[in-house]
């Protein structure tokens, strides 16, 4: 038997299989909607940056040299399509997995698990759960962590900007729902001002492109842009260049 979060009596039963992963919970703190805390553990902004897709492609090659114990100078993002990193070998089902690879890299921006605009909002209020307590979980097990923050329209407000440090560094991808599109723009806009409002990060790393006015006026602000250009947008640039 054991206690919930309003003192009621909750029964378990023996031999049960954590299908949701209630491991990594422990000694975690929650908040609205029971969304965990995820301290930011990284001290240092990153300096280089790779996908998880990209993580795996090092890690194979440095396996194939014999090299169990490479590290790679580098964070690890999850700014990709989800069945690249979710599913039931994913990095949720399989978090000892991720535990593993993670620790040959300098660090990690909590995954992206997808908040469409048109998803029902308990499967958007569970990616930002999973966001939280894999977050937390890496980095209660020494890896430094980044939060990513990722919102869709207004009603998702109240729970995107949950369980992250203020006046901290936070993470953003600037390439699905974007500025580039002029559909998405005012939202994303929105959105990025209410996350200034609600956390006063003092840095905000973009992956993606950040040559946008909204990022503009944050700088001027006072806060700091880091911006790592994905595929698509050095695909821009070359095209530029021709």
């Amino acid at each position: 038997m054991k206690k919930s979060n309003n003192s009621e009596i909750i029964a378990t039963r023996v031999g049960c299989k954590d299908v949701w992963n209630a491991f990594m919970a422990k000694g975690a703190t929650f908040g609205p909607y029971d969304i965990p805390f995820c301290p930011t553990t990284a001290t240092d902004i990153p300096t280089a940056i790779v996908t998880w897709e990209e993580a795996l492609h090092i890690l194979k090659t440095n396996k194939t040299i014999n090299d169990e114990k490479f590290f790679y100078n580098a964070f690890v993002s999850f700014y990709i399509d989800d069945y690249k990193f979710d599913g039931p070998r994913g990095v949720w089902h399989d978090a000892e997995h991720t535990l593993r690879v993670l620790r040959h890299f300098a660090g990690a921006i909590t995954p992206d698990f997808s908040t469409y605009q048109d998803f029902p909002e308990p499967i958007k209020l569970f990616a930002t759960y999973r966001m939280r307590l894999l977050g937390y979980w890496l980095g209660k097990n020494g890896i430094p962590i980044i939060n990513n923050v990722r919102w869709g329209t207004t009603e998702s407000f109240s729970y995107s900007f949950c369980g992250i440090p203020k006046n901290s560094v936070v993470a953003i991808g600037s390439v699905g729902g974007s500025p580039r599109k002029i559909i998405d723009r005012n939202r994303f806009e929105t959105g990025l001002d209410y996350l200034v409002k609600e956390l006063h990060p003092h840095t905000i790393i973009v992956c993606g492109s950040a040559n946008y006015p909204c990022f503009q006026r944050l700088i001027s602000q006072g806060i700091k842009i880091v911006s790592f250009p994905g595929p698509t947008d050095l695909a821009f640039k070359r095209r530029r260049v021709k």
